[in-house]
């Protein structure tokens, strides 16, 4: 905002400095009042006389100053009052619902995100767990910062990891992270909303190599918050073998802790070979292959989006929740 001069109109008076004259120059005076003190100087020195009706009568005008030719810094600004006394009309905006409702579903994602600690994308979730994870998802979708997601869609692009889920059909897929020598490293979903694709991948590793299946699908948009998902291909990543082979020092398997130990000296003696043949199978092209079937379609309805979590919900009443690529919740 400008800075304003605030400026005080006499109207209807004259100075004279002797009182037995009427006379007056009819070229205005402009007085500039330093102080508040000044302003009462003049009105003790001279003494003010009423107008003349039948005569023009001068205006005197009296600029408050400060030190500051150019009047107060803008956050030192007053609202002025309305001529004649009025008081002017002051309008309260309420400047801490906007952090408070920020800090409020700051709170709700990190607690969101500290009750998947342990529960392996929502496969070992304990029903109470699942429970507290589905009061916090409510409260968070109440408080969507983006009612129309698909008319936001530069914020669906880019990168998503899979947090949690409640998709049943999934849990198979995460319990091959239980077996020996075998994880799920990363689930997630890239959104490329230019171009209006969706790939899914899933990323393996173990001992010797990493690999990883993906599907890649095309959406259209159907609502505000819902979009239709057709898959068209699946592709088997060539596996990346390692350079190094590690082995932990045990493994669990069928409850029993299995000593690798001895292994290691026959993995130390075929290092060099396993090396070579890691580079000749990792410059192979990926595998692909068509998906054309009915169950290659289905529909998803984002119900909260902001920069850096997305909740959504599957046909099956499922709920996915993924955190953007880089976000800070991924560390808590």
């Amino acid at each position: 905002m400008s800075t304003i001069s605030q400026l005080i109109h006499f109207p209807c008076t004259s100075l004279s400095s002797n009182p037995t004259q009427n006379q007056f120059s009819p070229r205005p005076s402009v007085v500039a009042v330093a102080n508040p003190g000044i302003a009462s100087r003049i009105a003790c020195g001279w003494r003010i006389q009423p107008c003349d009706p039948g005569r023009a009568r001068p205006v005197f005008r009296v600029r408050a100053a400060e030190d500051d030719e150019w009047g107060p810094e803008k956050d030192e600004e007053e609202p002025a009052s309305e001529a004649g006394g009025g008081a002017a009309v002051a309008v309260a905006v309420p400047e801490e619902e906007l952090p408070k409702e920020v800090a409020e579903i700051a709170g709700l994602k990190r607690k969101l995100v500290g009750l998947f600690y342990g529960t392996d994308r929502g496969l070992r979730a304990t029903s109470e767990t699942r429970a507290e994870i589905v009061e916090l998802i409510t409260q968070l979708e109440a408080k969507n910062p983006t009612p129309a997601p698909t008319e936001a869609l530069t914020m669906l692009n880019g990168k998503w990891i899979l947090a949690y889920t409640s998709f049943v059909q999934l849990f198979p897929l995460l319990a091959r992270g239980t077996l020996p020598l075998v994880k799920v490293e990363e689930i997630s979903q890239t959104i490329d909303s230019e171009n209006f694709t969706v790939q899914n991948s899933v990323l393996f590793s173990g001992p010797l190599a990493t690999t990883s299946f993906s599907t890649n699908a095309k959406f259209e948009v159907r609502s505000p918050k819902r979009v239709q998902i057709k898959f068209e291909e699946g592709i088997i990543g060539t596996p990346q073998l390692t350079d190094s082979i590690v082995l932990p020092e045990n493994v669990e398997f069928l409850g029993q802790k299995i000593d690798l130990a001895p292994f290691k000296g026959l993995i130390n003696s075929v290092q060099d070979t396993a090396s070579s043949v890691a580079k000749t199978i990792s410059s192979q092209p990926p595998i692909k292959f068509s998906l054309s079937n009915r169950n290659a379609e289905s529909w998803l309805l984002t119900t909260y989006l902001d920069e850096e979590l997305r909740i959504s919900r599957g046909d099956g009443g499922s709920v996915f929740v993924l955190i953007k690529e880089g976000s800070s919740l991924l560390s808590l």
